[in-house]
């Protein structure tokens, strides 16, 4: 599938709007341009873009919009926030105004209100592109988790976003789904001062990325 450079592709998703009022309890921050096209540029050599992509915990929209725009022809966001899906559709006029597909029909992505844990998508073939919470609040420990379950449920190929110190936790559980691991590598996460407890006006949070293929379900 031929889409436009990874540079190319991070230039024009730094237009996307941040959260005007972000959950600390969601802990919803903008994924970084440059790590959504790193992320979507590896998903278009690996011909993961073929497939219908979904794109759990959208937030911004930023992996959805970034997969459209990187040539999937089929991309679903799904978040629980209303707000965040307000966001998302405004971000996805800014980044596809124009935009369409080969036979011609306007780009558009399906967007859902929804818990992960409880997802609508009756499908094992998908693509899921994910940056789910890091667990970095108090009590929400794992938060990932949640997010690895509904892509060893709908997925045949997940990429996911981390934090640092996850590859043990990540590969043992997909180990234990009948999953592999077969891409990792780290990246910068910087997110800016947003909420109350932060005490400066970026910090750059080291993140790690998985590929991984999930076994066909019975």
């Amino acid at each position: 599938m031929a889409g436009p450079s990874r540079r190319t592709l991070a230039r024009r998703l730094e237009s996307l709007a941040d959260f005007a009022d972000p959950s600390p309890a969601l802990e919803q921050y903008l994924t970084p341009a440059e790590l959504a096209a790193h992320l979507c540029h590896l998903a278009g050599l690996q011909n993961d873009l073929e497939r219908r992509v979904i794109d759990l915990g959208t937030g911004t929209g930023m992996l959805a919009i970034a997969a459209s725009l990187a040539g999937a022809d089929r991309v679903a966001g799904i978040d629980v926030d209303p707000d965040a899906l307000a966001l998302a559709r405004e971000n996805e006029r800014t980044a596809l105004e124009g935009e369409s597909h080969a036979d011609g029909s306007d780009r558009a992505i399906e967007w859902l209100r929804g818990d992960v844990s409880r997802h609508p998508f009756a499908t094992t073939e998908a693509t899921v592109l994910s940056n789910p919470p890091f667990g970095a609040q108090r009590g929400n420990r794992h938060a990932d988790r949640a997010f690895l379950e509904a892509a060893s449920e709908i997925a045949a190929v997940s990429y996911t976003i981390h934090n640092e110190g996850s590859q043990e936790f990540v590969e043992s559980y997909t180990a234990d789904a009948g999953g592999e691991v077969t891409h990792a590598f780290r990246a910068e996460f910087p997110i800016s001062n947003q909420f109350e407890f932060h005490t400066e006006a970026e910090a750059t949070l080291e993140a790690e990325v998985f590929r991984i293929e999930w076994s066909p379900r019975a």
